[in-house]
């Protein structure tokens, strides 16, 4: 059973993905109603590109504390689970903090080097500058600033070159 759970949860998401990114459908609010209920069922059922998106939502854009909570809640356990998008948002929740996660600079590095090393360019580059500037409890350190900056570039240029080879892919 655990399996056609899987499968429906996966379907489910498919769905909300596409009423999210349909431009075409009218956005209004019954339809966004539906497509947070679907995300949230996702995330509640484990899929891990629901977590991180929906948690990502929730922290971002959540009305309450309790939202913003719920939604980095769902973003750090994506982020465990080793989804790359949600690692770097992990990073940002402990480097400002909210009222479940206190800021913590020694977790945003930890978080931060985990996405920056996994391919993330944007984790890559706020190492880059935490090292150059003495940041988040790190000490001014030019010889790993560049080292970060280096990946992140490296980083960037492959995404970029990836982007463009499906662009070209594209009919």
């Amino acid at each position: 059973m655990q399996q056609a759970s899987s499968l429906f949860t996966r379907l489910e998401y498919r769905l909300a993905q596409q009423l999210f990114h349909t431009r075409w459908l009218p956005r209004s609010p019954r339809t966004q109603r539906l497509t947070m209920h679907l995300f949230q069922r996702c995330a509640d059922a484990g899929h891990p590109a629901a977590l991180s998106l929906y948690g990502h939502m929730l922290f971002h854009r959540g009305i309450t504390p309790q939202d913003k909570a719920r939604g980095a809640r769902y973003v750090l356990e994506a982020a465990q689970g080793g989804d790359l998008r949600a690692q770097y948002q992990a990073a940002q929740i402990y480097e400002h903090g909210c009222a479940l996660y206190p800021r913590r600079d020694d977790r945003a590095v930890t978080w931060y080097a985990r996405a920056g090393e996994a391919g993330h360019p944007l984790a890559a580059e706020r190492l880059a500058r935490a090292y150059r500037q003495g940041e988040l409890g790190l000490e001014q350190d030019p010889e790993r600033a560049e080292h970060w900056q280096a990946l992140a570039e490296r980083q960037a240029g492959l995404a970029e070159s990836l982007d463009m080879g499906e662009a070209g892919t594209r009919h």
